[in-house]
């Protein structure tokens, strides 16, 4: 059975027999690297010696020692593609059959030429070479198969260590010009197959090595296009680093309402008031006086009958008069209640995250928002029927928290998030802020990212 040689040159050059690594003396490699070059044919010793060595050609009885120099890489050479065959390799090794010896008739007599003999598997250039013209001519999904195959096989520019030399000019020329091929034949074949997000690295790569390429400029600003145009309203998604967590945190411009398959939350005050004649108590622009149009049919008792159904098991912390609170609802509950109610077959969170004072303006602080965004979380996880939640971005409308900025807010809400995901492997399989698209460009949204990245990172140090 014949020993198994893999010669490598998609890059810096590299022989492995058997599987091994093969450690070859740097004259040896520019040995290796010329036969390789010559595609197969055969190469005179007075060529390699020009080549390899850069001696100038001399009179036969002069260049003897030179002979034996080139002799003597042959034999290592040999001796490396059977490294266990003892002594000098004879003619049935496996270093002769794959390394020849030839001879040659010139006008100067016979002369002494060798030939590397390596079976096309043994050589990842031939291979690279079978596959690319393979899969040119196969449709679409196994051409992207065999392209994909074809080109893991390129470690860097074939034959480094003798880029520039003349004798290694047309077969760099030609792998290189191969290789570019495939490459863009694989960033058509995925687009095709529908698939821009594998195509987009390729297409980077190509735009990269030919920056003045029209045509590979255009393709890859269509494929960013296209990714881009899949996110649709979705600004930012990530996985939420956690070991047995399947949650995801999304992003996404829209309106709250217009997440159907959601849960929502909705933020209201201590008082859990719903009263907007004249936007005395409660403004006909909030959330919650949208909640009443667009969840109950305009029918304001109906909400507030569920709303005190899931207050009687909460204990008041205390009751205004009609004289400090003329209007509005009077008893107050604690910062933190969330009371749940049913719609449709879903659940409306109703989370009390500030206090509405006997002037009817409503103010929070970061403490108020962070202890209601962990009831929330707990009573989601209890009620939320494992569907996704959808957030608006509590605490920028009119009970403002005044310390936190936008993008400081869906910080804190992702960090409870997270939190809460500690305590709850399976509270919800979609956390979604929802950020109206008038509010986005006055939102930053680097704290959120830059959340996730030290969440990472602290994982990855805790590893």
């Amino acid at each position: 059975m014949r020993t198994r040689i893999r010669v490598k040159v998609l890059g810096p050059v590299q022989l492995e027999v058997d599987g091994v690594p093969v450690r070859l003396t740097p004259l040896t490699v520019r040995l290796l690297v010329r036969l390789v070059a010559a595609g197969g044919e055969a190469v005179p010793v007075r060529q390699l010696r020009r080549d390899v060595w850069g001696l100038a050609d001399e009179p036969r009885h002069l260049d003897q020692r030179n002979r034996n120099e080139v002799q003597k890489r042959v034999l290592e050479l040999r001796r490396a593609l059977a490294p266990g065959a003892p002594g000098t390799p004879g003619e049935d090794s496996v270093g002769t059959q794959v390394l020849r010896t030839e001879q040659q008739v010139t006008v100067q007599g016979p002369e002494t030429a060798y030939r590397l003999v390596l079976r096309p598997e043994e050589l990842d250039s031939a291979r690279f070479t079978a596959i690319v013209g393979e899969a040119l001519l196969a449709p679409p999904a196994t051409a992207a198969h065999r392209l994909s195959e074809a080109l893991s096989l390129v470690r860097g520019r074939p034959l480094a260590e003798v880029n520039g030399e003349g004798f290694a000019v047309p077969f760099v020329r030609r792998l290189t010009t191969l290789q570019d091929a495939a490459r863009r034949e694989l960033v058509r074949v995925q687009t095709d197959l529908g698939r821009p997000e594998l195509a987009l690295p390729v297409a980077e790569l190509i735009a990269h090595e030919h920056p003045d390429d029209v045509e590979a400029a255009r393709v890859l600003d269509a494929l960013r296009a296209e990714l881009r145009a899949r996110h649709g309203a979705e600004l930012l998604r990530h996985r939420v680093p956690l070991e047995g967590q399947r949650a995801d945190v999304v992003l996404v411009r829209g309106d709250l309402f217009e997440q159907a398959d959601c849960n929502l939350v909705i933020g209201f005050t201590d008082t859990f008031d719903t009263e907007t004649a004249e936007d005395l108590v409660i403004s006909r622009e909030s959330l919650q006086s949208q909640l009443v149009d667009r969840l109950f049919a305009g029918k304001r008792r109906l909400l507030d009958d569920r709303l005190r159904a899931g207050l009687r098991a909460v204990k008041s912390v205390g009751t205004e008069t009609v004289r400090t609170k003329p209007l509005g609802r009077r008893v107050r509950y604690p910062v933190g209640t969330t009371v749940v109610v049913p719609v449709e077959g879903r659940r409306v969170f109703a989370t009390a995250y500030s206090r509405l004072g006997n002037d009817l303006v409503a103010r929070s602080n970061h403490a108020d928002l962070r202890l209601s965004l962990d009831s929330l979380w707990a009573s989601v996880a209890v009620n939320g029927l494992f569907k996704p939640v959808a957030v608006p971005l509590i605490g920028s409308g009119l009970a403002r928290v005044t310390d936190l900025d936008r993008g400081q807010l869906a910080a804190l809400i992702v960090d409870s998030f997270i939190e809460a995901c500690r305590r709850h492997p399976a509270l919800t399989p979609e956390l979604r802020i929802v950020i109206l698209p008038q509010e986005l460009a006055r939102t930053d949204l680097t704290p959120v990212e830059q959340r996730f990245e030290d969440l990472v990172l602290g994982l990855r140090a805790a590893d």
